[in-house]
Order: C-alpha cells, then sequence, then structure tokens
C-alpha cells in the first residue's frame, strides 16, 4: 500500500493552508488538535470526564458532518484530541489511541488477520509484542514465521503471496538497530501484505514511517509521546481503508484509554519535540563517550552497528533516539552492581520519560524469553538498556562512571 507523493504529506487539518515550513513537528504537537469552537473556547482542551453523552440532540451544535458522541468506548473528545495530534504527527490519514501500547499491537493484529493468515516478523521485537505473537495468536490459527537480524536485511527473500502482514521494529528494543523501512514496505507491496512498524523508540520526530510506505505505525504512547512516566497508553496510525478495519476491533475489544489519561497524553504531546530532540543529542553523545570506559563491552545506539547502518539511519531518520545500551563485561552480576551503585538515574522498566531510567532486559523487557532465546537475539546478561532523559549529559556520565567503578 505505497503512497502517492500527495498521501506522503498529510498536515494537520486545520493548517493546509500554511507552507511546509511552517508545520514543523513542533507547532504540529501544539496545534494539530486545537478546536476552541467544540470546546468552549479553551485554549486547553477539558478533560470530558464521561462514560455517557445525551443522545443525540446535545451533539447537534458538532455539526452535520461530525459524528453523534454516544459512549466513551466508542469515541471520546478526550480521546480524539490525543489521537488528531500523533495522526498530524505521523502524516496519516486516520488515528486511534488505546488503553496501552500492548492494547495497540493486539487490536492491530486481531483487527487485520483471521485464521489461516501468516505473520512475519523480527524475532527481536519488544518481549510483550514476541509473547502475543508466539504464545497467543497461534491458538487462534494464525501461523508466525521469525526473521533474524541477519535475514531482515533481504525482506524480499522472505514476504510470499501468503504473508499476510509483517511486523517490524525500527530502531529495534534493547539493540537499536535499524532496519530498512522503505524496502520492507516496497517487498510487502510486491506480495500484497499489510506492513506494521513499532516506532516508540524513535517517535514521530525521529522517524516517520509512513512517509517510506510502511501501511501502519504502533506507539507505546506510555514511553515518549506522553513524555512523563504518568500515563499507560498506545495509538495506531493509518490509512483509513485499514484503520476502520482496526476501529471495528478496537471497539469490541475494549482497550480504551481513559479521558483523563488522554488528557496528560495531549499535555505531554505539547512539549514532545523538544524534549525528543534533546534527549537524541545527550544520548549520541553518551554513546560515544561511553565507548572509551573500562568495563563497557560494546555501545548499541542507532546506526553505532556499522557503516551501513550508519548510512541506512542517515537516510532513514530525521534524528536518531534517547535510548541507548551497553554490555558489560562480568554479565549479569556486574550489571546488578552497576544498578545498584547508580545515584541519579531511576531503575526502572521504561524508557522515553523526562527522567533517565535504567533496566536490564533479561529482568525486565525479555524476561519472559529464556536465557538461551535471548542469547541468540544479542541480548546478553550484562546488556543494559539506559533511557536518557532531560538531565545535563554530564550528569548522567558522572553518575555512570562512579556506578561502573564496582561493576
Amino acid at each position: 500500500m505505497s503512497p502517492s507523493e500527495e498521501e506522503k504529506e498529510i498536515p494537520p487539518r486545520r493548517f493546509r493552508s500554511l507552507p511546509a515550513w511552517a508545520r514543523g513537528p513542533a507547532t504540529t504537537s501544539l496545534h494539530a488538535a486545537r478546536r476552541p469552537e467544540r470546546n468552549a473556547g479553551a485554549v486547553t482542551p477539558p478533560i470530558y470526564q464521561t462514560s455517557t453523552f445525551h443522545f443525540p440532540a446535545a451533539n447537534s451544535e458538532l455539526g452535520s458532518t461530525a459524528e453523534p458522541y454516544i459512549y466513551t468506548r466508542y469515541e471520546n473528545p478526550s480521546q480524539e484530541a490525543a489521537a488528531e495530534t500523533i495522526r498530524a504527527l505521523e502524516g496519516g490519514e486516520a488515528a486511534r489511541v488505546f488503553g496501552s501500547g500492548m492494547g495497540a499491537v493486539a487490536t492491530t493484529l486481531v483487527g487485520l488477520l483471521s485464521s489461516g493468515d501468516e505473520v512475519l516478523a523480527l524475532d527481536t521485537l519488544y518481549g510483550g509484542t514476541l509473547g502475543l505473537l508466539s504464545e497467543l495468536l497461534p491458538r487462534y490459527g494464525i501461523r508466525v514465521r521469525w526473521v533474524s537480524r541477519a535475514q531482515a536485511a533481504e525482506p524480499e527473500k522472505l514476504i510470499t503471496d501468503g504473508t499476510r502482514l509483517v511486523f517490524l521494529e525500527s530502531p529495534t528494543n534493547p539493540l537499536l538497530e535499524v532496519h530498512d523501512l522503505a524496502r520492507w514496505a516496497s517487498a510487502a507491496d510486491a506480495c500484497g501484505a499489510i506492513s506494521v512498524v513499532d516506532s516508540s523508540i524513535a517517535t514521530p520526530i525521529n522517524q516517520q514511517p509512513l512517509r517510506l510506505g510502511i501501511d501502519l505505525v504502533v506507539h507505546s504512547a506510555s514511553k515518549y509521546l506522553g513524555g512523563h512516566s504518568d500515563l499507560i497508553a498506545g495509538a495506531v496510525v493509518g490509512p483509513t481503508v485499514l484503520m476502520e478495519r482496526i476501529r471495528d476491533a478496537h471497539l469490541l475489544l475494549g482497550s480504551v484509554l481513559d479521558p483523563f489519561a488522554a488528557f496528560l497524553l495531549s499535555r505531554g504531546m505539547k512539549t514532545l519535540a523538544p524534549r525528543v530532540t534533546q534527549q537524541s543529542r545527550s544520548a549520541a553523545w553518551l554513546a560515544s563517550e561511553l565507548e572509551r570506559l573500562p568495563g563497557i563491552e560494546k555501545v548499541h545506539y542507532p546506526g553505532r552497528a556499522s557503516p551501513q547502518e550508519e548510512e541506512l539511519a542517515h537516510r532513514q531518520m530525521l534524528g536518531r533516539s534517547g535510548v541507548l545500551a551497553f554490555s558489560l563485561h562480568g554479565g549479569l552480576p556486574a550489571a546488578r552492581r552497576f544498578l545498584e551503585r547508580l545515584e541519579l538515574v531511576h531503575v526502572a522498566a521504561s524508557f522515553g520519560g523526562a527522567e533517565s531510567l535504567v533496566s536490564l532486559p533479561a529482568e525486565t523487557s525479555h524476561a519472559g524469553l529464556t536465557q538461551a532465546e535471548r542469547s541468540s537475539r544479542g541480548i546478553g546478561e550484562g546488556l543494559v538498556r539506559l533511557s536518557v532523559g532531560l538531565e545535563e549529559p554530564e550528569a548522567l556520565l558522572a553518575d555512570v562512571v562512579q556506578a561502573g567503578r564496582s561493576a
């Protein structure tokens, strides 16, 4: 489903008369969902904390083109404001928000797949997605074929006419590997498969997969989009024809984003561009500095794996990421000692918050895999994932250095 040149550039609906240079991500995140005429003139959209709506007369003032609100599991103005901002940032035709990132992923897959369909998926996905694909979907007759890091370089050899959907991450969690999304989109298109990318680590500030030909983008909005470690949410963005099917599944499965959480998500996205820009800049600097430290075996950051990956990341991404990972000599015991010694960085299982967070994938995001399964995917016991926050990067480096002395 490759987009036309027109479809690749879908600006916020209110600002289509503005030139492209006036519709940057910072402006979009602040103004895409602005509708004071429907919010009693409020600059900040209110929280519509209601389960149900007066039906249908009370919605008549919304205009003849607007569907009436009925029930918050279906639609809610607070949810719509958050979804519209994400839609505009990704440049898609439609978007929906969910009660969690896994809710978004699961609803997308259930809404688009049937018994007998085949999914082609990277075997280096986030642990929750791996579990959904390997344990739950096969119970309903959906086949999953796994793709290794080495195989992923040539998607044309992997996708067949029997493949219904391909599921990718780029950069991946936790090794920050970059995959050629335009090439994957083209290969999927050639076989009539739907391409889905989890872009939670990149965010729409650093990468816009739809503009590369990818069909659907999913986000754990709990991470960078919310940005303050205070909500759980998910999102899906893509063409209307696919989003209508996902909406049908959403209404039935009920992974609904609470209006207050939707308000927090909208508020968090107002600062998405400056946050991600600063966090990415700090993480890139830290990745370079950490390579020089004794005790660190390898640093993982988008583009650093090889000159070829650097070229791809430069071509495909607008920026890089605020997440990096590094492997410590000494394995799991050394990694645990390192975490115990940290004074500034929070030890917590997430990423994308304003404060820096660190975790061990072997004990958090990929704890559901066996040690052998993690090892085969390059996730060693001594791997540390660091989500860089808004602190001065020099302070973070000092904390890492002092914690590493005993690791």
